[in-house]
């Protein structure tokens, strides 16, 4: 397929997804049964995020253009891609990347994030038949030229095993932190709210760790995490925030809640679902300079840094672990 074809499919793609479609409402529902972290609202949210910010022919064509990315790729690849499954369609960027670059894509994708993906792919099928020799779904990948793939720190250094001789992009744990300074607005702190809370906290975007100044008032933000008390209607939510707490109280720790999310002090970036950790900062230079060093850091909120909000709302450029996916296919 030429490029402007790949686009044509691509911007198709993404009208389909919000048209409201019976089938595609078919398959949303199956994908909650099949996993209910992926309530409705959330598949609902990923599904606009991608035909948004994604598949619209603008952002697209300046995509390739900035990368040069030719009408024909002359010499293609096959790109293995492992998927991880912690958010809907958490996965279809790297598909993208592959499918508009011109290069093959052979999918492994996860088990918690099966259905959205492969009816996607079968509905580019649909339309354009030659769809199947581009795109195919596998249980284990193997011959493949290059590799992506995605998961934990533990599958990070499996993955480094079995395709670290091969060109490829490995991605381990990531979580992002927010940079308070105690003079955030009430609606900014809504939006710190979301950051943290949406996908139950669940993707490496969301905000599981605070920094904050000495002397914060808590109170202001403990009153805007009630907009997701809805969550402790959610039975899997509500067990993680129970557990959490019981370890919070039987380990004499000081914790702060609203009734639906805990804050406590603690130096680990990462936090349980249903739990932010927070530290205090003298120096907010001096913290700045120490995050940039972090790798585990996938990105960061706050006054001059990510605009609060917006975290959980990448545009085709914000890459995943930083590592430019559409570079590193055109190089191949």
């Amino acid at each position: 397929m030429q490029l402007s074809q790949r686009i044509d499919l691509l911007v198709h793609l993404g009208e389909y997804m919000q048209n409201g479609n019976n089938e595609f409402e078919l398959v949303k529902e199956n994908a909650y049964r099949e996993n209910p972290w992926f309530i409705p609202e959330f598949i609902d949210l990923a599904v606009a995020n991608i035909a948004n910010d994604f598949l619209q022919e603008d952002k697209l064509k300046a995509w390739v253009d900035y990368y040069n990315i030719p009408a024909e790729n002359k010499s293609p690849k096959t790109v293995g891609i492992v998927m991880a499954g912690n958010i809907p369609l958490v996965g279809f960027h790297d598909l993208l990347s592959v499918f508009i670059s011109g290069h093959t894509a052979v999918i492994k994708p996860s088990s918690k994030d099966v259905i959205l993906i492969k009816h996607l792919i079968n509905k580019m099928n649909e339309w354009e038949g030659s769809i199947h020799q581009l795109i195919s779904l596998a249980e284990t990948l193997k011959d493949c030229d290059a590799y992506i793939a995605t998961g934990s720190n533990n599958s990070g250094r499996y993955f480094e095993y079995y395709f670290g001789k091969y060109p490829s992009i490995i991605r381990k744990n990531k979580t992002s932190v927010a940079i308070l300074d105690g003079s955030e607005s009430p609606e900014e702190l809504e939006l710190l709210t979301d950051d943290m809370q949406l996908y139950f906290g669940l993707g490496c975007r969301n905000i599981t760790k605070l920094y904050i100044p000495r002397n914060y008032d808590f109170v202001p933000l403990l009153s805007t995490i009630k907009k997701y008390d809805r969550f402790m209607e959610f039975y899997k939510y509500k067990h993680n925030y129970d557990y959490q707490l019981a370890l919070l109280i039987m380990n004499n720790k000081f914790y702060m809640t609203d009734g639906s999310l805990l804050l406590t002090e603690n130096d680990s970036l990462f936090a349980p679902v249903s739990q932010v950790n927070y530290s205090f900062f003298e120096d907010a230079m001096v913290l700045k300079r120490s995050l940039s060093k972090i790798a585990d850091i996938q990105c960061i909120t706050g006054h001059g840094f990510i605009p609060f909000g917006r975290a959980q709302f990448p545009s085709l450029t914000d890459y995943a672990d930083g590592k430019d996916t559409l570079l590193f296919l055109s190089k191949l």
